[in-house]
Parts: C-alpha cells; structure tokens; sequence
C-alpha cells in the first residue's frame, strides 16, 4: 500500500494543472473558476476567482505574473492585484471549445492546448505561445481533448495525451517545434483514460487516469508498465512532483458526477514512490 495523504483543505469541483512553484503547489478548479496556492509548510491556501472557467495556469519569469488558459483564450494574470490581460484566442470561433491543459518548455515556450465539450472529433489543438514573438500558433492539430504534456530532463522529447485516443505520443523536440511523433503506450488495457502527466528525474511517465481512481507510471523510453497506484477517487485527473525534495506527487482529483466518494475533490499526495521529480518551467515573457 502507497502511502496516501491529504494536502490542504480544499474540496474542488475539478482539480486539475498542479504545478510546484516557488515553495507551493498551484493548481486551478475549473469549475470553481478558481487559481489555488497552497504552501504545505504553513498549510495556508489562497485562491484568486478568474471569472470563467480556467484550465490551467503557467508561472513567468516576472514576478507574481502568469499566463492563464480560460473559456476565452490565453491571458497574463497578476497574482499582486488580480489585474488580467488578453493575450490571444485561437478559437474565438468556437464557442464550444476551450483551453485545458498547458505547460512550459524548458526553453521557454508555452504548449497549451484545447478541447471539445462537445468531443466533436479532431476540432480542438495544441497550440504553442512563442518566447519570442508572443504569438500563438498551432503546435499539432486535429485533437479533441488535450490533456497531458511534459518534456523529458534531457529538453529534445515531449510526451503529449489526446485523452480520447488512449495514447501517450512522444515527439522530438527542438526550439518550440514538434516533430515526428509515435505512440509510445497504447492505454486501452487500464482502466480510466489517460490525463495529467508529469516526469521523473529518471525520465520515467506518472499518468492521471481519469475515471480510472490511479496513478500509473510508464518506463519514459519503452512505455512499459512499470507500476500503479490505487486512488480512493475515481476522478484522478492530473500530477506533479513538489516539496523542498521534489520527492512528494501532489494528484488532483475531482467529483463523480453520481458516485459519493469521502476524498473526492481533494488534493492527494503520494510520498513513498522512492523517485524525485525535476523542477518546473516558466514562460519567458521578459524576452
């Protein structure tokens, strides 16, 4: 048995898009239209109210300034004064459609992508926000849930989930560019389907199977099974490694919609798994 426990207070209607960031673990309730900061050594939480449906958020290299991904598009977000900008919406065309996960390059770039509420086949993205220009462009098209990213220690191979398929794609990667993609694990045989996703530092896959109550961890180069982790809640929706050592995976969770589940909606971590995460990315908004 995993050594299981709980971080923070917080019930989420949908938890999703940990991230570990200067001593905290951010993460959003999309339902809730809400950012979430909790900082394990104080056990304080604080939350800012986006005012739409937020599917992820990303941290800069400015100070207390990040980027945001909503019903309408990319923004910056101040977390001093709750001051939020537009940036762009490639999909302001699509009413039915918007951003859910997103993460940083180790160089810089931000890869978020889109998904259908309607799972209207093929007609949600993965888009890019360049360091260099701020424009967003398509990065791989033709998905209809965008879910997991994450790119290995190494920075040449990213890791993506179009949670329909059961497949986890890895890519080369090389200065914002995406190339060359393979199913590097077919998913079908697990129960749930494929969603958040984070590395270790031996370039190993932790996966998020939503409706699947587990976390399972994938050899990064061969995609073997390497081990699974029960859940007390079937929505388990998304990971990240934190804690002063990187060593503790924070697991967000969600609230069936007919299933009471106790530890539905809380924050869960698993603190025996024996492996370090690596440290967060950032976009580069000052370049």
């Amino acid at each position: 048995m995993s050594d299981i426990r709980l971080a923070g207070s917080r019930v989420s209607t949908w938890g999703e898009g940990p991230i570990w960031w200067n001593y905290s673990l951010y993460y959003v309730d999309i339902e809730k239209h809400l950012l979430i900061q909790y900082r394990p050594t104080t056990n304080n939480q604080q939350t800012w109210d986006i005012g739409e449906r937020i599917g992820f958020a990303a941290p800069t290299d400015l100070n207390n300034i990040w980027i945001i991904g909503t019903d309408t598009g990319l923004y910056t977000f101040n977390l001093s004064n709750s001051d939020k900008q537009p940036i762009g919406d490639p999909e302001s065309n699509k009413p039915n459609n918007r951003f859910n996960d997103g993460k940083c390059s180790p160089d810089g770039h931000l890869f978020a992508g889109t998904i259908s509420l309607v799972k209207e086949t093929g007609d949600a993205a993965l888009y890019r926000l360049s360091k260099y220009d701020k424009q967003i462009t398509v990065a791989y098209p033709n998905v209809t849930n965008s879910n997991g990213i994450v790119w290995n220690i190494a920075g040449d191979k990213c890791y993506y989930i179009d949670t329909p398929t059961q497949k986890i794609l890895v890519f080369d990667y090389n200065n914002g560019e995406l190339s060359h993609p393979k199913t590097l694990v077919d998913t079908t045989a697990t129960e749930g389907s494929p969603d958040g996703m984070t590395i270790d530092s031996d370039g190993n896959l932790w996966v998020a199977f939503c409706h699947g109550s587990c976390v399972v961890n994938y050899n990064g180069q061969t995609g073997e099974l390497i081990k699974t982790v029960d859940l007390p809640c079937l929505e388990t929706t998304a990971v990240a490694f934190g804690g002063d050592d990187l060593a503790t995976l924070y697991v967000t969770t969600g609230i069936h919609k007919t299933q009471v589940e106790e530890l539905a909606g809380r924050v869960l971590t698993i603190n025996d798994l024996g492996v370090t995460g690596g440290p967060a990315s950032c976009f580069h908004l000052a370049e």
